[in-house]
């Protein structure tokens, strides 16, 4: 639409906002209480305390997809997600007893089916949609106590937050402030390629940086090569949420944290990260080697 002159207005991806600014004031502050709490529970020195942080994780971010489908009225196994989601991530602690958790409730979620008085497809949405949860919040956030048990584990987990979090505040300051072309208008309108890119180059910078203080022992290569994968692979997590949030129309999946929205917003890059740098921890540095 032209202006008063004549002149086509900016449209509000080329403009900084001052929503845009509190927005990033508030994931700011969020960060610096949530992130301190967190680096003081993995380095506690109590393993069962990180364990039992995740479970908690688990169980809000399990609730919050729940809630976002059911408000979209499409059918779902709240309580029962929560529930087996909780005993899915916590099997983990044992990775012998994974198959069989995850065996098992994929069996009490079709058992469950049965229970339902509707005919049709609302018995298998609920089936899918739980099922779906279970796989990509629990399987995928269990992850993170079988890296926290590897040798130097302790470093390995502190090296994922801290990686993805740079890159993610990398990601949505650049595309705030000077984001022009979108990424992928048909799944985020928000996101941009500019905040793509920051991603990307402020991922691999983040683990150099890491090397100083974080983790001594990491090599350059390791570090570049963890880097561009989180990098990457964390922005597929968070595509993947927003296609998900898009597809039952909502912004965010819950306002638990200011600035970021509810748990499932601020994991979902993790979710993505933790399975990928373990595989990368396990194997793939022997085939880099």
């Amino acid at each position: 639409m032209p202006g008063a002159h004549g002149m086509p207005l900016p449209t509000p991806l080329e403009r900084p906002t001052t929503s845009r600014w509190s927005g990033l004031a508030k994931r700011t502050l969020s960060t610096v209480v949530l992130l301190p709490l967190f680096i003081w529970i993995v380095l506690g020195g109590v393993p069962l305390a990180f364990d039992l942080m995740i479970v908690a994780v688990g169980i809000l971010a399990s609730w919050e997809f729940s809630r976002m489908f059911q408000r979209a009225g499409v059918p779902v196994f709240r309580d029962a997600g929560v529930v087996l989601g909780a005993l899915l991530t916590a099997s983990f602690l044992a990775p012998e007893r994974i198959a069989l958790v995850a065996t098992a409730s994929v069996m009490a979620v079709l058992t469950l089916s049965l229970a339902r008085p509707e005919p049709g497809p609302a018995r298998w949405q609920a089936v899918a949609v739980t099922l779906l949860g279970l796989a990509w919040i629990n399987a995928l956030l269990g992850h993170t106590i079988l890296l926290r048990a590897l040798p130097e584990g302790l470093h390995w987990v502190l090296l994922l937050v801290w990686v993805t979090w740079i890159g993610e505040t990398a990601a949505y300051t650049v595309g705030s402030l000077v984001g022009r072309h979108k990424l992928a208008p048909g799944i985020s309108p928000g996101k941009t390629v500019e905040g793509a890119l920051a991603q990307l180059v402020g991922s691999p910078l983040a683990a150099l940086a890491a090397q100083g203080w974080l983790f001594p022992g990491l090599g350059t290569r390791d570090a570049l090569l963890v880097g561009l994968l989180l990098g990457v692979v964390g922005q597929l997590g968070d595509l993947a949420e927003s296609a998900l949030k898009r597809s039952v129309g909502t912004k965010d999946a819950g306002q638990l944290i200011p600035g970021h929205g509810g748990m499932l917003d601020r994991v979902d890059g993790l979710l993505f990260n933790a399975p990928a740098l373990f595989y990368y921890v396990t194997h793939g540095r022997m085939w880099s080697a």
